[in-house]
């Protein structure tokens, strides 16, 4: 059985202005002094030692959080882009609080993130199904490949999320769940015929 522990990046310049970051990889989207803190933090309790394998998303945020988590124990790290996040398209970059303001119907009220529908305005976005089709790709190959490993992967907020989706289904529950808090470890075990075991999400 593969083991997943999925950690989200620290925050970052872009998370504390209130951004929607996407896949945008420039200077707002490094770690600031929270995130680093926050990592450092989650390093002193969650030794990654462990593990056979680190994975993470090709974009600055996630490496700088490996960065941190790997110091010691120098695990082989490889990236994959099937743990990027997702792609809001034209809205990368956009203060999520005027998109709010802008777009009510494709954010929920309570969350205030994006909806399944937020396409229909951001029609270069990616949606939520392709997003969880890629996470899942991901899940099946590290499975088959590597029955036995614990795998740590370095990623995103809506990423974490679409594990849930492409475990439990795209449903009213899982659409309501919030992302995962910045530099949580989320645990995720898989069989190679493609059982899966949520062990815990969020954990700080």
């Amino acid at each position: 059985m593969t083991t997943f522990y999925f950690v989200r990046h620290g925050q970052t310049l872009a998370n504390a202005a209130g951004l929607k970051q996407g896949q945008i990889n420039s200077d707002i989207t490094h770690l600031d002094d929270t995130g680093r803190r926050q990592v450092n933090e989650l390093a002193k309790h969650f030794d990654i030692s462990f593990a056979d394998s680190l994975v993470i998303s090709p974009l600055h945020r996630t490496a700088q959080t490996a960065d941190i988590l790997n110091e010691t124990a120098g695990l082989p790290v490889r990236t994959d882009e099937r743990v990027l996040e997702i792609s809001y398209g034209e809205w990368d970059g956009k203060k999520n609080q005027q998109l709010v303001a802008d777009f009510p119907d494709v954010f929920n009220p309570v969350l205030y993130d994006v909806t399944e529908n937020y396409t229909k305005y951001a029609v270069s976005g990616e949606t939520f199904s392709q997003v969880v089709n890629r996470v899942n790709l991901f899940l099946n190959e590290e499975a088959k490949q590597n029955p036995d490993d614990q795998i740590i992967v370095v990623t995103h907020g809506f990423t974490i999320k679409a594990v849930l989706m492409a475990t439990f289904g795209m449903n009213y529950v899982t659409n309501n769940i919030p992302e995962p808090d910045n530099a949580s470890v989320t645990k995720l075990k898989q069989t190679a015929n493609g059982d899966r075991y949520l062990y815990y999400f969020n954990r700080n």
